[in-house]
């Protein structure tokens, strides 16, 4: 029975100058009790759509046409056509959403009980007593672990899967009919992913209540749903039961949505892309066995007993009381040629081993040696040259270029800073060139970082990096905010520019499978340990410890059968 129905849903974006329509004629339903899927890349009118089920569209936007019904038989209700006062009797009391990213989500000032207790409080009449035992129910409910200090907790001082569940509660507190979860798992660990999906599930059964989940990643989508709405470019490309859609997808997007995930079973040379299925363009003769390679005889790092603490609570005589062990008594080397995929939760440790690494923090104790020489031990000019020898791509391209100068500046900045090539118009070319290797165009040169996209701001942030003739990048989570399509572009192309220019990587990511398609080794830490290290293919059919099993387990995967 139907709970939801989007009937010829067309919306634009209207300025002085233009209008331009982001979703087109889209139409599906929801069943009571059932989880459908919406799925689709970034800027596919998936989080508009939903966002107009509650009238909560910039005010840029117009609803052009279509319907909007809510309710069963007996009762339906057209949402389109509900006043303010109106839709908030429906908005949380029956039907509720989580938004993407809970940090923005949830007010920073406010602490999270008291964000829970205050819907709680607006739309029932319960005194604050009865509030806050309700409020620590709903804690309990979403398995958040010490409730209580949780809720007199800042949203800063909780992790990101915790935030996560104090959305979910503050979402399902009015117990509402229909759940709308847009991409909640998107910036998550996949162990905290998995059971971000276990506990919608749970939820679920406990209340019949419907869902809607919004995802650019079929893995994801498949674990959790019933029906799945593919969409593209603002429009409804497929549309059918969980099954249909995984087994039998007929449009060439889906197909590509399906394939440009790295498979855990099989090594590819090149990840097959979206644009290979929407120009009919997959080439047999790329998608073969990747083969790995062999380790290379020579040390290009070493790290050794290497330990990094953190200090706080100081006392009146400048003694810290608390110590924070990030990174403990961690041994490895990495050989040049070789991709060392570095893997584990957040937290783990892994960006302060980075950015020990390539000098950005400083160690606690231990030795990081490179090329045979002991970082702490180098001159000023070798320091330098070591520097501009080890890059790091960093995990948010954005926040890592300055708004305020141009792509060609911000690129340009670097070569100065190493006073290479002798003239201005001599390193314009070498920047015009990086931007060339990286698959953008000269015009690029001349814009700021907020007019390109997140897949094309990582492009560039590895073209800075490559400026500078490197041997050695780190590459910091560098793909995990991307859709899985733009994901896979990414990967070829730091593969392609691997092989190109000789480098040598460590390739940092809570994503075992990407970790698996880009890696020769893989070193598993948690904790500020390290767990185990081994060829990339006999940690995934041999893992040594349980936290690495949890860590494949956790892989949302698509069951073809």
């Amino acid at each position: 029975m139907k709970i939801l129905e989007v009937n010829n849903l067309s919306l634009s974006f209207e300025n002085k100058k233009d209008k331009v329509q982001v979703v087109k004629n889209v139409s599906f339903s929801l069943e009571q009790a059932k989880t459908l899927g919406i799925v689709g890349e970034s800027g596919s009118g998936k989080s508009l759509t939903v966002l107009s089920i509650l009238k909560l569209l910039p005010k840029s936007a117009i609803i052009e046409s279509g319907k909007i019904i809510y309710g069963l038989e007996d009762n339906e209700i057209e949402l389109l056509k509900l006043n303010d006062k109106e839709l908030q009797k429906i908005r949380g009391e029956k039907i509720s959403m989580i938004f993407q990213e809970p940090m923005t989500s949830l007010n920073p000032s406010l602490k999270c009980g008291f964000q829970v207790l205050e819907v709680l409080r607006n739309h029932k009449k319960l005194s604050i007593k009865e509030a806050k035992r309700k409020v620590l129910e709903l804690f309990k409910e979403v398995k958040l672990p010490n409730p209580s200090r949780i809720y007199h907790s800042y949203p800063h001082e909780i992790s990101g899967g915790q935030k996560q569940r104090v959305m979910i509660a503050m979402a399902i507190a009015l117990n509402p009919s229909v759940l709308i979860a847009d991409e909640p798992t998107t910036a998550l660990d996949v162990t905290v992913q998995k059971t971000i999906l276990e506990l919608l599930k749970e939820i679920q059964r406990k209340y019949g209540m419907s869902i809607i989940f919004i995802s650019h990643d079929l893995g994801v989508i498949a674990n959790i749903s019933d029906d799945i709405a593919v969409m593209y470019k603002g429009e409804l490309v497929e549309y059918g039961t969980a099954k249909q859609i995984l087994l039998y997808p007929k449009h060439s997007y889906t197909k590509g949505l399906l394939s440009c995930r790295p498979d855990l079973n099989t090594s590819l040379k090149r990840l097959p892309t979206l644009s290979d299925f929407l120009e009919n363009n997959v080439s047999k003769k790329e998608i073969i066995n990747k083969q790995k390679k062999e380790q290379n005889a020579f040390e290009l790092l070493s790290i050794d007993c290497l330990n990094k603490s953190f200090y706080s609570n100081f006392n009146f005589f400048g003694k810290a009381k608390q110590k924070q062990d990030a990174v403990s008594n961690i041994n490895f080397k990495v050989f040049r040629g070789e991709t060392l995929g570095l893997v584990g939760e957040s937290g783990c440790g892994k960006t302060t081993l980075g950015r020990m690494i390539v000098q950005l923090i400083e160690k606690t104790s231990g030795a990081i040696v490179y090329k045979g020489k002991v970082l702490n031990n180098l001159t000023k000019k070798e320091l330098k040259q070591f520097r501009k020898d080890v890059q790091i791509i960093f995990q948010d391209p954005y926040s890592s270029l300055n708004p305020k100068l141009t792509v060609g500046k911000a690129i340009l900045e670097v070569l100065r800073a190493h006073q290479m090539y002798d003239s201005k118009e001599e390193q314009k070319q070498k920047v015009f060139e990086m931007l060339k290797k990286v698959k953008l165009d000269e015009a690029s040169y001349y814009k700021y970082p907020h007019e390109f996209s997140g897949g094309q701001r990582q492009r560039i942030v590895i073209a800075r990096a490559l400026v500078l003739n490197p041997e050695f990048i780190i590459c910091d989570e560098s793909v995990s905010a991307l859709d899985v399509s733009v994901q896979a572009e990414v990967l070829n192309l730091l593969n392609d520019l691997k092989d190109e220019f000789e480098l040598t990587y460590i390739f940092i990511s809570h994503d075992l499978s990407v970790v698996k398609y880009m890696s020769d080794r893989i070193m598993v830490m948690k904790d500020g340990k390290l767990v185990e290290i081994n060829k990339a293919d006999e940690i995934y059919k041999s893992p040594a410890s349980e936290y690495t099993k949890s860590l494949i387990d956790a892989i949302p995967l698509i069951h073809k059968d």
